[in-house]
């Protein structure tokens, strides 16, 4: 393995077409390829590889060949050159923006902005942290010593939510833990992966990091593959059983990020006024689509309707288009997919009467996957739009008096991604917070991630952790080794 790549070396990388996949650390097309659609216009952005088998495999073989001579690099060695893979995507970011923008539609100027410059950022921060090993036994007689070892080759399966930061977001944990990895975007959001993937290229080792495209097929070719060790992978609930069941072949190590349904609690006595803009870009952020959104909000009864007006009054002032505009606030649902499942979602609360005081109806002859900013007052606690994940615009806001109530409603979902309380006494609104079934509950904030903040979901929201020495070590087995002396 060439372990003398230039560190911080300009990349010359051409962002039209074509697009191609990185294999053992070259450029590789294919004989079949898919279509592209920018989601603010119908139009095609490009054609993208689709991947055979025989590729598939190859990209696991040069994973596997590279694995070791990675793994024998000291962590400063692999810091080093995943350091320089942050610098290059920097070189790189407003390139990468645009298309961003273009393949899933989030604005340009903010969200999309924000997704890359975070992304770099926690690239450049991962390659900082280390395992050291532990001794937990040292006598005169004997030493005990845990040591945390790469597990091999890891698959990655990223969503079209949010492609690029959760793509990196896997890529700098696997590497800097000694693994090589073999990922796979999702087929509505490949290009901005592959162009990243095309970086790495000229920073990483040969075959250390192998970008593949496809469908659903190339996925279930990585997750059946028993030479990959470990799946990484975020996306739906329902998938992610499937992703479980297939990495059982070989008892693959496997992280499941998947849906959530993450309730928010405002307290009374709260002073909602400023809280307004903050409960918008979380529940309404991305248009909707991301796992953490807040999906349902209760409100108590004796402040819900000042809040129910005032949230939205803020929200109609609010504007949906195209991404690329620096007008828009929210860009387009990315997909046709996602978008059919809200057509029906608005159908059904159409037809159940529910009390709609903003949006509700989805205008079917614009050219882009548009779908308006929509508030649902006070539906039944059992109506679709309580109990499924809508992933779009629309939040029902529910009125509460008892607190036992609204804690049981909160948790009477098979999902516990995340959760939020807001309330002027702040160990009220812990005790409520600790009362919650989430893997991460926000009190009088929300949104808040963090390096070492490990994130994870309870019940059907996924298994293990993202992030944090926890995170580290999911890449990780673990080594007990011991000694006498």
């Amino acid at each position: 393995m060439n372990v003398q790549a230039p560190f911080g070396a300009q990349v010359k990388i051409d962002f039209g077409a074509p697009y191609t996949m990185s294999i053992a650390g070259r450029q590789v097309g294919a004989n079949q390829t898919f279509e592209v659609f920018n989601p603010a216009t119908g139009e095609v952005v490009a054609n993208a590889p689709e991947a055979t088998e025989t590729q598939v495999n190859e990209a696991v073989a040069a994973a596997k060949q590279a694995q070791p001579g990675w793994a024998a690099l000291s962590w400063e060695e692999r810091s080093k050159y995943i350091t320089a893979y942050a610098d290059a995507l920097d070189a790189h970011k407003e390139e990468i923006i645009t298309l961003l923008t273009k393949e899933q539609g989030k604005p340009r100027h903010s969200m999309a902005t924000v997704e890359v410059d975070y992304a770099i950022y926690w690239v450049r921060e991962v390659a900082k942290r280390r395992l050291e090993d532990e001794v937990i036994e040292d006598t005169p007689e004997h030493i005990v010593k845990i040591r945390h070892t790469p597990l091999g080759v890891v698959g990655a399966i990223t969503p079209w939510n949010f492609p690029i930061l959760l793509g990196l977001w896997k890529i700098a944990p696997c590497l800097i833990t000694g693994n090589t990895m073999v990922m796979k975007p999702s087929p509505y959001t490949p290009l901005g992966t592959l162009r990243f993937g095309e970086i790495a290229q000229q920073v990483l080792p040969e075959g250390v990091l192998n970008v593949v495209s496809g469908g659903n097929e190339q996925g279930v070719w990585i997750t059946n593959h028993d030479d990959v060790s470990k799946i990484s992978f975020t996306g739906s609930t329902a998938t992610g059983k499937k992703v479980m069941a297939a990495s059982s072949s070989n008892l693959k190590r496997i992280t499941l990020e998947l849906g959530g349904n993450d309730p928010s609690i405002v307290m009374p006595g709260t002073d909602y006024k400023p809280l307004i803009p903050t409960l918008f870009d979380a529940a309404f952020g991305n248009s909707g689509q991301w796992c953490i959104a807040i999906k349902r909000l209760y409100v108590h009864d004796s402040l819900y309707d000042g809040f129910l007006q005032a949230f939205v009054d803020y929200a109609s002032e609010k504007v949906v288009g195209n991404g690329m505009d620096p007008s828009t606030d929210l860009g387009p649902i990315q997909n046709k997919m996602q978008y059919g499942k809200l057509l029906d979602l608005f159908a059904d609360v159409k037809a159940k009467g529910y009390n709609v005081p903003l949006g509700g109806k989805i205008d079917e002859s614009l050219a882009g996957n548009f779908v308006p900013i929509t508030v649902v007052d006070n539906p039944p606690r059992d109506s679709r739009i309580v109990k499924e994940e809508p992933f779009g615009p629309i939040l029902p806001i529910m009125r509460w008096t008892n607190l036992e109530d609204v804690i049981e409603d909160c948790n009477d979902t098979q999902f516990g991604l995340a959760a939020s309380v807001w309330g002027p006494d702040r160990a009220e609104a812990i005790e409520v917070a600790n009362r919650l079934e989430a893997g991460t509950v926000w009190v009088n904030e929300i949104h808040i991630h963090g390096i070492d903040i490990p994130f994870g979901g309870h019940k059907q929201s996924g298994m293990g952790v993202e992030n944090g020495t926890e995170g580290l070590q999911e890449f990780t087995n673990t080594k007990t080794l011991m000694f006498a002396k």
